[in-house]
């Protein structure tokens, strides 16, 4: 006898628990925000905080206002995958990091609405990272950076959608439905922590914490317009967070923030540190927060145009182009840099990530749940023989020269212990490499473009472990971002690889007109402090010249 699938089930009693938890909140939350609630959304993090310890703002009152946007945010961009709006109105008592006796701690984040990731652990609730599999499987007890936030009084008020099993271009899953981009619908908010990049540019929340494997915080806050810095694995704690691939240290997954607004990062990530994260997670170095001001200091940014993979769109490009002015107009010294090859360091990191033969991604998976074209297209290749595999893989270098490609075809398979090592020592020589390379030019900082269709440039300092942020620059522009005409005949084009030829395939400046575009800044690791002041520099670098990045009100 055949079994009849859960899957179905459980996610329309998970889509209609979440229309319930709306469906109860008080009216007040249907209505539009009035001009108080609009102060309230206007504060900067650190005077929200200091008027709630004041008195002068109530819980209440910040979640009256915060709340109508998540209801907007909801209905306008589907980015919810729990609401705990009603039970953020109870205070939470503060327990011990370390289950000890507890000592009185002070709030530097009272009455901050924090929205959480729903791949995050809060006791009580499904982290479902997505999958059907995972419904009606709460957690029993909260994650560090969880625990930590309801000490330093922060509200954690929903929980945001992801794809399943956090890989993807889209956020978009069975469970859920898809996450739309508040800018343009018909558009993606980026993955896969689409939902949290939603609800920030909507106004929903004032922080997100996500993760990031392969750009997954930072490519949808370039989608979205806002800010994201993926940190060094071991600075921001992620113990009680659930990754892609569970047990995958070689290119690991990084817990970290995402904001509307560039200061409430910084500020953020300052008050997390004053909180002593390495006293909530084992996994976090000890290190406090370590003041920077390079205000006055005259920098050097290496810029790289490309990856080997994919050539710059016109709208991504011109966006580099403004940012590598403006730092010049300022005194800042901006060179182009080619690193060390982008798709030899790729090659090796999805090598690692899939190394298991894809297990730990897809057996949460089931059978009649679907998954992003990307998942199904990776599922098939590891699913392919290796002997037809390295056929293709030859075929495509002789008669297409496309050696990105061939490379991927022949490598992407099932390794033994003796090869995953190997692999291991391979990611460290590439990482000597450009610390050589980056040593050799005397950088402060990188610049890179972010593609609307590919985490390659993201990826990369994922497998590096560099401290990388995404700020919003500029919108694409119908007319100045179109491609030439007949460009799809040009000699340009035909010389480009499959991968690089499908991500020009859906570009299309006249769509996409509107949507935002931002820039990476990078630095080494565990120089999160320092980025952050990069990020800083090259935000007031181009409201110097006149270009500074206005996102649109929802």
């Amino acid at each position: 006898m055949f079994s009849q699938s859960q899957h179905r089930p459980d996610c329309a009693a998970k889509q209609e628990e979440r229309q319930r938890k709306l469906d109860e909140l008080p009216s007040s939350f249907f209505e539009a925000c009035t001009e108080t609630d609009n102060k309230v959304l206007d504060l900067p993090l650190s005077e929200l905080v200091q008027r709630h310890n004041a008195g002068l703002l109530s819980t209440a009152s910040i979640l009256n206002a915060y709340g109508k946007k998540v209801v907007s945010a909801q209905k306008a961009t589907n980015c919810l995958a729990g609401v705990m709006i009603q039970e953020a109105l109870v205070p939470k008592v503060p327990a011990s990091p370390t289950g000890s006796d507890y000592t009185q701690r002070p709030t530097p984040l009272s009455g901050v609405p924090v929205s959480i990731k729903d791949c995050i652990d809060i006791e009580g609730y499904d982290t479902t990272v997505g999958y059907s599999s995972k419904v009606n499987h709460p957690a029993s007890s909260s994650a560090a950076i969880v625990r930590l936030l309801h000490d330093a009084g922060a509200i954690t008020h929903v929980k945001t959608t992801v794809p399943p099993g956090l890989l993807g271009m889209e956020t978009s899953s069975d469970l859920f439905g898809r996450t739309s981009n508040p800018y343009n619908e018909k558009y993606s908010s980026g993955a896969s922590t689409g939902g949290g990049g939603a609800l920030l540019a909507c106004r929903g929340s004032v922080i997100e914490i996500g993760t990031d494997l392969g750009g997954s915080i930072r490519m949808p806050a370039h989608f979205c317009g806002v800010y994201a810095m993926r940190s060094s694995i071991g600075r921001f704690p992620c113990q009680g967070t659930l990754p892609p691939v569970p047990g995958l240290e070689s290119v690991a997954t990084t817990c970290s923030p995402m904001s509307r607004r560039l200061d409430d990062l910084e500020e953020f990530w300052k008050r997390v540190m004053e909180m002593r994260p390495w006293e909530y997670d084992h996994t976090c170095v000890p290190l406090p927060w370590r003041p920077i001001n390079l205000q006055e200091t005259k920098l050097k940014f290496g810029v790289v145009w490309e990856d080997g993979i994919i050539s710059p769109s016109p709208a991504c490009r011109r966006t580099l182009k403004w940012v590598c002015d403006a730092l010049e107009k300022q005194g800042h010294e901006v060179v182009d840099f080619s690193p060390p090859s982008i798709a030899e360091g790729l090659n090796v990191g999805f090598q690692l990530c899939f190394g298991d033969g894809g297990a730990g991604f897809f057996n949460a998976v089931r059978k009649d749940e679907k998954l992003d074209p990307v998942m199904l297209a990776v599922k098939s290749l590891l699913g392919m023989p290796l002997w037809l595999k390295k056929f293709l893989a030859m075929i495509t270098r002789n008669f297409t020269g496309d050696e990105v490609w061939a490379s991927m075809l022949e490598t992407l398979h099932l390794k033994s212990p003796a090869e995953e090592r190997a692999l291991v020592v391979s990611r460290d020589e590439y990482r000597a490499k450009w610390y050589k390379a980056w040593e050799d030019e005397g950088f402060d900082f990188l610049l890179t473009k972010v593609t609307l269709v590919s985490a390659g440039y993201m990826m990369i300092f994922n497998i590096l472990d560099y401290v990388a942020g995404v700020l919003p620059v500029s919108f694409v522009d119908r007319q100045s971002d179109a491609l030439p005409k007949d460009f799809m005949k040009s000699a340009e084009y035909k010389s480009m690889g499959l991968i690089s030829k499908g991500a020009y395939s859906v570009y299309d400046a006249d769509k996409m007109h509107g949507l935002p575009l931002g820039v990476q800044v990078v630095g080494r690791r565990f120089e999160e402090e320092k980025v952050l002041q990069g990020m800083k520099i090259v935000e007031d670098a181009l409201e110097a010249c006149g270009r500074k990045f206005i996102p649109r009100e929802f």
